[in-house]
């Protein structure tokens, strides 16, 4: 396949390693000479012009930072008018459902698919080909995006059309961040029966209280460990969860206490994320 890539970070690089070993054809949006360098590292060829990235692509990738970000790249500075009818556009970047609705909807005039598909995992899972994919697509709009995800994704979750994905994405975050909350309650309980925290981590890792966000917490030994570990990358997910489900007038319920507990253990310039205007 040719594609065009735009989002060569921290999550992107591996991505775009992936597709080219497997004879892609990638051409990847950059902005500076130390980008430029690292895409040809990568087998890829690198463009300074947007539009040229997407010019004749049968698909192109957005893995940027943000979702005002693929707002910007795919509506405001005209990603997809660029994009030829029968291609399909991805993007993997968690945010708003009605984002990729309004993509949709521009890009479905010119016979563009648009899927969403946000990742769970890191870049080590990208590096090697098992990083989670939750795919918002209609039928078709996978199909012409599978050669490309399955270059890095593995599973590719189906879950229903455009924005669905999203949706998913962003109650996995919430349901991550509200065990993590629950865990510190569980540890408080315990220093209150006068047990030690390390070995109840370990404890629980073995039963059915069990959780990826328990393994997580007991490779870090502590709460406090973990939460100030990846406080920052936790705080902005939820950040994004709150003010999404604002948007969308829907309640987390009794998430949302547990995500004031995860908070309590957190940096306070990271605890902001979860404690600031759109988690009240």
């Amino acid at each position: 396949m040719r594609i065009g890539f735009v989002g060569a970070g921290r999550i992107g690089r591996p991505m775009i390693g992936r597709l080219a070993a497997a004879g892609h054809d990638v051409r990847v949006f950059v902005r500076s000479p130390e980008s430029a360098e690292a895409v040809r590292a990568l087998g890829a060829a690198p463009l300074e012009d947007l539009a040229a990235v997407a010019e004749a692509a049968d698909a192109v990738l957005v893995c940027v930072l943000s979702d005002g970000q693929v707002r910007e790249v795919c509506l405001d500075g005209g990603l997809v008018d660029a994009m030829p009818s029968g291609s399909v556009l991805v993007t993997h970047t968690t945010g708003s459902p009605r984002t990729v609705q309004a993509i949709a909807e521009r890009a479905g005039a010119r016979g563009i698919e648009v899927v969403d598909a946000p990742i769970s995992g890191g870049p080590p899972d990208v590096e090697a080909g098992s990083v989670t994919l939750y795919v918002g697509a209609t039928d078709e709009g996978l199909a012409r995006a599978r050669p490309a995800l399955e270059a890095y994704g593995d599973p590719l979750i189906h879950l229903g059309p455009p924005g669905s994905g999203q949706q998913v994405k962003l109650l996995n975050n919430a349901v991550f961040a509200a065990n993590i909350g629950v865990l510190a309650q569980a540890v408080r309980t315990a220093a209150d029966l006068g047990l030690d925290e390390r070995a109840l981590l370990a404890g629980l890792q073995h039963g059915s209280g069990t959780s990826r966000a328990l393994q997580f917490m007991g490779g870090a030994g502590t709460v406090d460990g973990f939460a100030r570990a990846a406080g920052e990358f936790i705080g902005k997910d939820v950040a994004v969860v709150n003010q999404v489900m604002a948007e969308l007038g829907v309640d987390l319920g009794e998430m949302r206490p547990a995500h004031r507990l995860l908070a309590e253990h957190m940096a306070p310039e990271h605890a902001a994320y979860i404690t600031g205007p759109t988690a009240s």
